[in-house]
């Protein structure tokens, strides 16, 4: 009886701890952002500085844990200003449940060209730039990525 005991605490042990981190990563650190809020306020560098876009129809996560976990889904309203183009641009995969953003798919749009990657705010943390993907349709996902300015990275100024 005691061997059948040890096996079950063996088994159920890894299972318990697998579904808490699960939960952690996929629901327990997001928290939805209001509107009005600061990381609700969408910016877009241009060659003069940082100008507000204006938007609707917003959608936007994020968490305190880490500082490339922010997403966004919206709709630009009027004319973009001049923007800066953004390198390499990799859509980072969101939780499951916030289905306005699609990471394969922005990512697949980006390298066929129905989308174009523009740089929304450098080092909105240390070493992570925002970026935006903008479809000619207004639709516009953002995520924060990090960037290569660091000597770690083997980059230098």
């Amino acid at each position: 009886m005691r061997g059948k005991i040890a096996v079950i605490v063996l088994i159920l042990a890894p299972l318990i701890v697998g579904g808490g981190i699960w939960y952690a990563q996929e629901y327990g650190y997001y928290q939805t952002v209001e509107p009005g809020s600061p990381a609700a306020q969408v910016q877009i560098a241009t060659p003069d500085g940082q100008k507000d876009i204006a938007g609707s129809e917003f959608q936007i996560i994020d968490a305190d844990s880490s500082p490339i976990r922010w997403r966004a889904c919206f709709r630009l309203e009027g004319e973009l200003p001049e923007t800066i183009p953004f390198d390499n641009p990799t859509p980072l995969i969101a939780p499951g449940w916030f289905d306005c953003f699609d990471a394969s798919q922005i990512g697949a749009d980006l390298e066929a060209g129905k989308a174009r990657a523009v740089l929304a705010q450098p080092e909105i943390h240390p070493d992570v730039d925002r970026v935006l993907a903008i479809y000619p349709d207004g639709r516009a996902y953002g995520w924060h990525q990090y960037n290569d300015k660091t000597p770690e990275r083997g980059v230098m100024d």
